[in-house]
């Protein structure tokens, strides 16, 4: 972690898009354009953990169903 990381006081908010892939926004700022609010906001350092916790599969979701598709017998 960095000097500016450790000062940072700014408040935070998870985001993710709709492939499943999740970051971080400054929660005084509107979300990106395609990415939408999940659940959790707090400090970086917490937002960051939150994501490390439930996005397990970092796969896109395009990517998923794609190798679902291919998974099933014909």
């Amino acid at each position: 972690m960095g000097r500016n990381d450790e000062e940072d006081n700014t408040p935070y908010r998870v985001v993710m898009n709709a492939e499943g892939q999740y970051s971080v926004c400054p929660a005084d700022k509107d979300n990106p354009p395609g990415w939408r609010s999940v659940s959790k906001s707090g400090s970086k350092e917490e937002c960051l953990r939150y994501i490390q916790e439930v996005w397990t599969d970092m796969r896109p979701v395009s990517l998923r169903k794609k190798a679902e598709e291919m998974e099933q017998p014909q």
